[in-house]
């Protein structure tokens, strides 16, 4: 069998009858799938036993250890060449597996992995999530685009890697946050060749509401940091912009109440002047950011409101990042905490 698709799940049998369809079209057929409830109290037993007689299908439910450990035990029972991790939160196209099928013949890959976007039936907020995930103009296209900052580094939604290889390394680490940037960076450290498929995309719904995706790009920064602490090498100038953005957007908004006060309350021409140039200077770049993720988002969706709440997407994006990034900073590295600290009242199974 050449492939072993393996899904850690928590709580989604919804989301898992959406995936399992789409891999009943895929025009590939060797294939096997391996679902792993983890420790769910809505479990989608049910939603597998549907499709039992049109994939070849296993379920497996365990207790509770989060999707890294979830993926080692589905990878200790799969029997694939090749394993491919996805969330249970995305959708394939029915040419997924032959878009990976053609890179390995094309040219062969230890690990591999593909981008995402968003589908005609996702809401405005999750296309604008999706878009706030995707654009060059907020994470510098390394999720996955063919515009980047940095090398490639594939991840859990959409990631591909040879069975060897996998349990060569060990497969995931016991971290529950950011164990799939970890894993790529010993797949890279061990020397095993990492490539982008870029025709391996999937639809991927991330988080349904803006309060879920604060939580979600929060516990990525705080996760870069933690990567950091393992791994000193691993962090680059693209992974601190987010904090340099959420640490601009701050004195911006301080500069803008200076001026509102300069204006409101300035006894003089020279006070009121200097509320002026204060306010345009805090407002202009700001204005100009979020214009340009209106364009771009409006473009690209054909959708006037996508366009207006990736705005809001974007912001939270960077500086939802930011802000995480800047707590593991402080808990981590000054006050010398453990890797859970900044995880105490935002983290989520």
């Amino acid at each position: 069998m050449k492939y072993s698709v393996i899904v850690p799940v928590f709580n989604r049998p919804d989301e898992v009858s959406e995936l399992l369809d789409s891999l009943t079209h895929q025009t590939v057929t060797d294939f096997e799938v391996v679902i792993v409830e983890d420790g769910s109290q809505v479990p989608c037993k049910e939603v597998c036993e549907a499709y039992a007689d049109r994939l070849n299908l296993h379920y497996y439910a365990k207790t509770n250890s989060g999707p890294g450990q979830s993926r080692n035990y589905g990878a200790s029972v799969a029997q694939g060449e090749y394993l491919l991790i996805l969330d249970s939160d995305v959708v394939l196209p029915e040419g997924y597996l032959k878009a990976i099928d053609d890179e390995l013949n094309r040219e062969p890959a230890d690990a591999f992995g593909g981008p995402d976007c968003a589908h005609e039936s996702f809401t405005p907020v999750q296309k604008a999530i999706s878009y706030s995930m995707t654009s060059f103009f907020t994470t510098g296209g390394i999720r996955g685009g063919k515009k980047k900052l940095d090398k490639f580094y594939p991840r859990s939604f959409n990631m591909g890697i040879r069975s060897d290889v996998y349990h060569a390394l060990g497969g995931f680490s016991k971290m529950r946050f950011g164990e799939d940037i970890d894993f790529s960076i010993r797949i890279f450290k061990a020397g095993y060749r990492c490539r982008l498929f870029p025709e391996a995309w999937v639809w991927h719904k991330r988080r349904t509401d803006f309060m879920k995706f604060w939580r979600q790009v929060y516990n990525s920064g705080i996760a870069r940091i933690n990567l950091y602490m393992k791994y000193p090498e691993s962090l680059k100038l693209v992974h601190m912009l987010p904090m340099v953005f959420t640490v601009g957007v701050f004195l911006l908004v301080i500069l803008g109440i200076i001026g509102i006060v300069n204006l409101a309350f300035g006894q003089n021409s020279m006070q009121h002047a200097v509320g002026f140039w204060a306010c345009t200077f805090a407002a202009t770049p700001l204005l100009l950011y979020s214009l340009l993720i209106f364009i771009g988002s409006t473009l690209k969706n054909k959708s006037l409101q996508v366009g207006a709440l990736s705005i809001i997407a974007a912001f939270i994006q960077l500086m939802g990042y930011g802000f995480g990034f800047l707590e593991a900073v402080w808990k981590r590295m000054v006050l010398q905490k453990d890797e859970f600290s900044a995880y105490e009242k935002n983290f989520y199974n």
